[in-house]
């Protein structure tokens, strides 16, 4: 077994491992409980990515959804942190991290982790169109997903507009804002498929490896 793939392997692991510690001890008192959060999703996604690359006789045809759930870890880490750092009410309930080993795995390691996989061992981002169609999907289906579902069941947080929105900042925003920022955060969706397939690109390049 090579290094890459005992890394592939690890990584899984100790995805699905954070992924059953959230279905099983998470908080259901709102509507859906832990899957209203776009960081959930991402573990989601990120888990089935690991385990893609694992387990996948031909993990090539998946080029396009592992470079996608790789953009959206990424989406997780700049948005979270970013909103954190200016005002960290805004994504959290009481301004507070939580279980601080799980708020560092979902917003911090567990990406990292997704990233050197999708770049380093499996050595992806060589469809980036079809990168893009998979974030049209996971976006869409999640702006769906809270806006239709989780707005209408849950009644925590409240806000100045609107309550039920996964993360506070979102409920202190009339609809144009929140499709604005929806909007925005796609671009740059968008401009981090072009930087991962660039750098993955350069990566084949100077560093040549087969694929374990």
């Amino acid at each position: 077994m090579t290094l890459g793939r005992a890394f592939q392997i690890a990584a899984f692991v100790i995805a699905v491992g954070y992924c059953l510690r959230m279905v099983f001890f998470s908080e259901y008192t709102q509507f859906a409980g832990p899957f209203r959060f776009f960081t959930v999703w991402g573990l989601f996604l990120a888990t089935i990515a690991h385990g893609l690359t694992v387990f996948s006789r031909d993990p090539a045809r998946w080029d396009g959804f592992i470079g996608a759930a790789s953009v959206q870890n990424a989406m997780v880490v700049l948005l979270y942190w970013r909103l954190y750092f200016a005002d960290p009410a805004s994504v959290t309930a009481n301004g507070q991290l939580g279980v601080w080993w799980l708020e560092f795995y979902l917003h911090a390691v567990g990406p990292h982790f997704l990233w050197i996989n999708a770049l380093f061992v499996y050595r992806g981002f060589r469809r980036p169109l079809r990168s893009i169609g998979w974030m049209v999907g996971i976006v869409t289906a999640y702006i769906a997903w809270a806006e239709l579902l989780v707005q209408r069941f849950a009644t925590e947080p409240s806000g100045t507009v609107t309550n039920g929105l996964p993360y506070p900042f979102l409920n202190n925003l009339e609809f144009a804002g929140r499709a604005s920022f929806y909007g925005m955060n796609f671009v740059v969706a968008l401009v981090f498929v072009a930087g991962f397939a660039l750098i993955a690109a350069l990566i084949r390049r100077s560093l040549p490896q087969a694929r374990p």
